[in-house]
């Protein structure tokens, strides 16, 4: 009785948690179960007959994308495919609705290449794509699409409109905020808005949302007032909410309605709620109503780091600003301008920086990368597309209808140049971007603990929170990368740790994506170098060997590399004088390493791995994905590899020779 009486909200606390924890574990598996498209079983060079689903343009890399309703080569259920076509191939006949054939390659959609990695297997059970590809010949149209939607035709008009208005960057950046459409963006400006921690502005989401119905809302507002008996006769800022919300639901749907963006719109129509009637706009309770109409529809979402962001950021903007130092730092008082402003100015950094403290342990979770500079580039880069570049886009697309847009469009490319100047400036800057290896569910969950106890939390109790977060970070300081990153198929090793500020990997890969999970899983930002290149590797056309010093032994590594045959015997005696033995192919089972033997059989089972020779723990990806159905590997037993023996000719013996590693 003591303790209810202490806490008399505790009991219905706990069991309303466990309750909505549950509900939410039933509608994830009810959707998985109702949307849930399983892919296709194996790579395939296949005819494809469909009918287009989508398309989505992307100049900067010379390609489109085109979603097919289609069967399954093998099994002849409806699937949809995801198929790339090369810009010179594309024709005006390829629009929604339309019948279409082509040839083309087609993969199941990838599984993460390592542990932690983005797994796009996931995203595309949940979205209904059972496979992804590109176009190998011309696309046959067999019988015209049905006329595009408005809203769509509006979309790509509108994005053609601005590119031919503002050519290069700062036109495909324009195009972006006017229409969703990034397929124009160049990769390396998108890296620098990355680096920057800009990489919000170029996604339609709260900021861009919330700008357009505020706009919408104060210009209603402004309109409706001058008609006094109008004023007098209805509540005005009823009827400006009203405008607000009809402007946000309009932009949302002629950007695209991405999830994202139907998460800010929903969030910013509940403002226009609250100030309706009455209330608090900006609350936890509103941000909870936001998030819990998102789960209902898209209950996948929770571990989407575009949810996490979205609704972290709004968190830590709501209980700053509700905290009673914010408070009184920022009520209205008399003061000269040269009070104001600073004071404001203040105002907009820290909030800044406590965003991105808040996204900090996201984005070294989900990307092991987090932005220094940020905050301070957020500083001029929110007002300068909120103030400058998005009012003057609105105004040049306004004043095109009387032929009179030119002036604001050479405004409006000066603001977008001197955001992308902003965004490059910054990304170079020493030390711009932090690097490091994946934290760890643990300090994960510790951060998120923290940081809602922080949040939700006030009074001096709020502080309490400090305690997790602080538990989170001296683990997160204890990470340290994996010795060895063996990718999925076996082709792609990476070894950390010899070359300072590179990665060892065992072959060159042009791939942007390999490349790409080597050095994020690693917690590296620096180059790879090819072990041909490093002395202390003994490497043939085959094989390569490495001695790894790890704790209080040596290691040695044997890794093929290439399709070279080896006599049985010689394989079986090199296996026995290494430690880990790594490979794509299938191994003999009489090869037997000291400790571990990673070849094609394993990791058709076990996926991409991560392993740490001084704990002596290897961590896969079939681990982290768990029994769903997207990931399912082969239910049968390896195949024996098929060795010869050694039969005394020239290319045995010289083969056996060089194969003996050091």
């Amino acid at each position: 009785m003591r303790a209810e009486g202490g806490f008399p909200y505790l009991r219905r606390s706990i069991i309303v948690s466990a309750m909505a924890v549950a509900l939410g574990c039933g509608f994830v598996w009810a959707k998985s179960a109702i949307v849930g498209t399983a892919p296709i079983s194996r790579p395939t060079v296949t005819s494809l007959t469909g009918k287009l689903l989508a398309r989505e343009e992307r100049p900067a890399e010379e390609r489109v994308r085109l979603r097919l309703a289609s069967r399954d080569p093998e099994t002849g259920r409806p699937i949809q495919v995801r198929v790339n076509l090369d810009s010179s191939d594309d024709r005006a006949e390829l629009t929604e609705g339309a019948v279409i054939q082509l040839r083309a390659r087609i993969v199941p959609p990838a599984p993460p290449m390592l542990p932690g990695g983005y797994d796009f297997a996931r995203a595309s059970w949940f979205s209904g794509l059972a496979a992804t590809g590109s176009a190998l010949g011309p696309v046959k149209v067999i019988t015209p699409g049905d006329s595009d939607s408005v809203l769509r035709k509006i979309q790509r008009s509108l994005s053609h409109h601005v590119r031919e208005n503002l050519q290069g960057s700062p036109g495909a950046l324009a195009a972006a905020f006017a229409s969703g459409d990034r397929g124009a963006i160049a990769p390396e400006d998108e890296d620098a808005m990355r680096d920057a921690g800009l990489t919000h502005l170029l996604s339609i989401s709260g900021l861009h949302v919330s700008a357009v119905i505020a706009g919408a809302y104060f210009i209603a507002l402004r309109l409706l007032a001058l008609f006094p008996w109008l004023a007098l006769r209805v509540r005005v800022p009823i009827m400006a909410a009203g405008a607000g919300a009809s402007a946000g639901i309009f932009y949302t749907l002629l950007t695209g309605a991405e999830v994202p963006t139907i998460r800010s719109c929903i969030a910013a129509v509940l403002v226009m709620l609250a100030l309706v009637l009455g209330r608090e706009p900006l609350s936890m309770r509103m941000i909870a109503v936001g998030a819990m109409l998102v789960l209902l529809v898209w209950p996948e979402a929770v571990i989407n780091p575009g949810f996490q962001m979205s609704f972290a950021s709004v968190i830590a903007i709501v209980s700053l600003h509700s905290s009673a130092p914010m408070r009184a730092w920022g009520a209205p008082r008399e003061e000269p301008l040269w009070r104001k402003w600073p004071r404001q100015l203040a105002m907009l950094l820290v909030t800044g920086v406590v965003i991105e403290l808040a996204l900090m342990p996201i984005g070294l979770f989900h990307f092991h990368r987090a932005g220094i500079y940020g905050a301070l580039a957020n500083v001029i880069a929110i007002p300068l597309t909120t103030v400058a570049s998005m009012p003057l886009i609105a105004l040049a697309l306004l004043f095109d209808c009387i032929g009179a847009g030119a002036p604001f469009w050479w405004l409006a490319g000066k603001s977008l140049e001197l955001l992308l100047a902003l965004a490059h400036w910054t990304a170079a800057m020493p030390g711009a971007v932090t690097m490091m290896p994946e934290m760890g569910r643990g300090a994960f969950a510790l951060f998120v603990l923290g940081g809602l106890w922080l949040a939700l939390w006030r009074g001096k109790v709020r502080l309490i929170g400090l305690l997790p977060a602080t538990l989170g970070l001296i683990l997160l300081l204890q990470v340290r990368a994996p010795d060895l990153l063996i990718s999925g198929d076996g082709r792609h090793v990476g070894i950390t740790g010899e070359a300072a500020g590179e990665l060892l990997v065992l072959r060159e890969s042009r791939s942007d994506y390999t490349r790409d999970n080597l050095t994020e899983t690693a917690g590296m930002s620096g180059e790879l170098k090819v072990l041909d290149d490093w002395p202390g590797a003994h490497c043939t056309p085959g094989y390569c060997s490495i001695t790894l010093r790890r704790g209080d032994r040596d290691w040695q590594v044997l890794m093929a590399r290439g399709k070279t045959m080896v006599p049985e015997r010689s394989l079986a005696s090199a296996c026995e004088r290494a430690d880990v033995v790594i490979s794509e192919r299938y191994l003999p089972w009489s090869c037997h390493p000291r400790w571990l033997k990673v070849d094609r059989a394993m990791l058709e089972q076990s996926g991409g791995l991560t392993i740490d020779l001084e704990r002596g723990t290897v961590r896969s990806v079939a681990q982290d994905e768990g029994q769903h159905g997207w990931w399912s590997p082969p239910d049968r037993l390896p195949r024996k590899a098929r060795y010869p023996e050694p039969s005394g000719s020239p290319e045995a013996d010289a083969a056996a020779a060089t194969f003996t590693p050091q």
